[in-house]
């Protein structure tokens, strides 16, 4: 096999509202955390046990900065595609730290709001979908089930 495959698909909450900053170079990002969780019941006790994984996300794409500054905040169910990325520097007593996080770029990657609100699709690869958000208006869906553990 010819290349690889650096993707992550989630679907999980977001653990607080979502922080948009301008960056020296005028560029915009929206950063925020996403909760992944499994349940199961113990064969030893019976009991139901839960594990929930935190995920950092980066959004580069100016047109889901705009929708996530407009529709999603803490607690909103968001499916979503990006690549895996680890950065490393050096803090302030010259340490290097390493941080891996989510990232969905300009033209690559995808979030789905899945509220039981409505659900739309907002994808980072087409200027197309980007041109649409800004009439953007969550349309109902019958076929989410808010029941999935996920």
């Amino acid at each position: 096999m010819a290349g690889s495959l650096n993707k992550v698909t989630l679907i999980g909450h977001v653990g607080k509202d979502p922080e948009i900053k301008t960056m020296a170079n005028g560029a915009r990002g929206a950063f925020f955390s996403l909760a992944t969780s499994e349940s199961w019941k113990s064969k030893q006790s019976g009991e139901r046990k839960e594990k929930t994984e935190w995920h950092r996300i980066s959004v580069w794409n100016d047109g889901l900065i705009g929708v996530i500054e407009r529709f999603v905040k803490k607690g909103s169910k968001l499916y979503l595609e990006g690549s895996l990325e680890t950065r490393k520097w050096n803090d302030q007593a010259g340490v290097e730290k390493y941080s891996t996080e989510i990232v969905i770029k300009q033209f690559r990657g995808e979030i789905v709001l899945l509220d039981s609100k409505g659900a739309a699709t907002i994808s980072a690869q087409s200027q197309h979908n980007t041109a649409k958000q800004d009439g953007y208006t969550p349309k109902p869906s019958s076929d989410i089930d808010d029941d999935i553990p996920f």
